[in-house]
């Protein structure tokens, strides 16, 4: 299904082109700017600044989530012919290498996170009481996890690669957006060092998570451990009778004072699995994984920045006693 709805994305990407083109050049000349998922949003956002020469969208914008988006025949074109392309490149992006084959702007620039990242990409991890989907189990292909906007220090490096980016698209303003940069930097390194004071001396070194777990880039940069009902990209919605015990006799072991789960989680899981544990006060709480935020939530105030911070208050809880 997904091999003929790429084939269908380029014939209709190619159908439009000479349409596009004539568009494009008709209309006064913006930058414009696409970034699928939120975070990269924000970033791009605030090294822009206020502009008028720049037109910034989010893609991912209605709360989907990143993993069973599908672009729509508008946001073919409109990536097609976009200045700049930023895009995470994980599994979940299978779509867009077809879409940017056939783009119709050829001068484009885009940013992969994952190809920026490199050697600072991790393999899919799974650990002991994992559920694994069947498919994963038998493939022999290696998997990468995708989710690499949950770190500080990568969004640092993201960051960087886009105000450049910027800078060569305008640079007129490419002081303005430097300094922007440097500014916000500064933000993501002081954040990252009170994540690192705050987390270096907890009672408890791993959590548990009664849902996906995509923090693993999160919880490698400060040396955290974990226990989680499924993977970060798993389909999977329903918990076999194994992991739910797994994870009771995880929350009875441990002596955790709080389970998690991720922002879009009904919390059945977790409930069942405390309602079964020796500890029924045990409290569910929120880790924002950063995929499904609308834009009507970042008008609203929520930034990479403060939801961050509010990650780090749900570690220090459920952390110590």
């Amino acid at each position: 299904m997904k091999s003929s709805k790429i084939i269908l994305i380029t014939i209709f990407v190619l159908s439009l082109s000479f349409v596009s083109c004539s568009k494009k050049n008709a209309e006064p000349e913006k930058i414009n700017v696409i970034a699928t998922i939120f975070p990269e949003y924000d970033w791009t956002k605030n090294i822009i600044g206020h502009s008028e020469k720049i037109n910034l969208s989010l893609l991912v914008k209605n709360g989907v989530d990143l993993h069973s988006f599908q672009p729509s025949a508008k946001d073919i074109v409109n990536i097609s012919t976009c200045d700049l392309f930023i895009y995470v490149g994980g599994e979940s992006d299978v779509w867009v290498k077809d879409v940017l084959k056939n783009a119709v702007n050829k001068k484009m620039k885009v940013i992969n996170l994952m190809e920026t990242l490199q050697d600072y990409v991790a393999e899919e991890e799974f650990v002991e009481g994992m559920q694994s989907e069947e498919d994963c189990e038998e493939s022999e292909e290696v998997e990468y996890d995708e989710h690499v906007w949950l770190s500080l220090l990568n969004a640092e490096i993201i960051s960087k690669e886009i105000c450049k980016a910027l800078c060569e698209l305008d640079s007129s303003s490419a002081e303005k957006y430097t300094l922007n940069y440097e500014n916000y930097s500064k933000q993501l390194e002081s954040l990252h060092k009170k994540y690192t004071e705050e987390l270096k001396n907890t009672d408890f070194d791993t959590a548990v998570f009664c849902d996906r777990f995509p923090f693993r880039y999160l919880f490698d940069s400060y040396n955290l451990k974990y226990y989680a009902a499924f993977s970060g990209c798993s389909a999977e919605t329903e918990a076999s009778f194994e992991t739910m015990s797994f994870l009771t006799n995880k929350i009875n072991e441990l002596k955790v004072p709080a389970v998690f789960t991720i922002e879009t989680s009904d919390q059945k899981l977790a409930k069942t699995v405390i309602a079964n544990s020796l500890n029924k006060n045990c409290k569910i709480l929120i880790l924002d994984s950063l995929q499904n935020c609308s834009l009507q939530e970042s008008e609203k105030g929520k930034t990479y920045i403060n939801t961050m911070e509010q990650n780090l208050n749900a570690l220090k809880t459920a952390l110590n006693k």
